[in-house]
């Protein structure tokens, strides 16, 4: 199971689906990068210039699930994993989101196969805006015997 959780998170750091987080306030003054932030001051968090990181990503604009795994094959953390924000204003429903990523993922993969269909070429660019959406095609799912 390892691997199915590292593909999980893959997909998430890979799909970046809200590159944008919502807005921020900082709560005392802050020096960031030698930049003074002042109290109060908004920030738009940019999560994609940390889930697209070259430091903590091997291959950052690759779908690569060993991103997730250590070299035994076991899960890894990695603290440019945050599509769900860090702080105070992160997800509320994070552990929820998880939990039910991981057994609708795994309840699909074990029921069904996957393909796209015949003579189909799947083009994985999303479709850009405040979020980035998958764009839409079809896919083909088989039952398992």
């Amino acid at each position: 199971m390892p691997y199915t959780d590292a593909v999980i998170h893959e997909i998430q750091r890979f799909a970046d689906i809200a590159p944008m987080n919502v807005p921020h306030a900082t709560a005392k003054d802050v020096i960031f990068r030698g930049y003074n932030i002042p109290k109060g001051t908004t920030i738009i968090p940019l999560l994609t210039s940390v889930l697209r990181d070259k430091a903590y990503f091997e291959k950052p604009d690759e779908f690569y699930p060993e991103h997730f795994l250590d070299s035994e094959g076991n899960l890894k953390k990695n603290e440019a994993f945050i599509p769900f924000s860090l702080g105070k204003r992160s997800c509320a429903g994070e552990n929820l989101a998880k939990m039910e990523l991981f057994l609708f993922f795994t309840t699909l993969l074990q029921n069904f196969s996957f393909q796209a269909p015949p003579g189909a070429v799947l083009d994985l660019t999303p479709a850009l805006g405040f979020t980035n959406a998958p764009l839409p095609y079809k896919i083909c799912a088989i039952p398992r015997s």
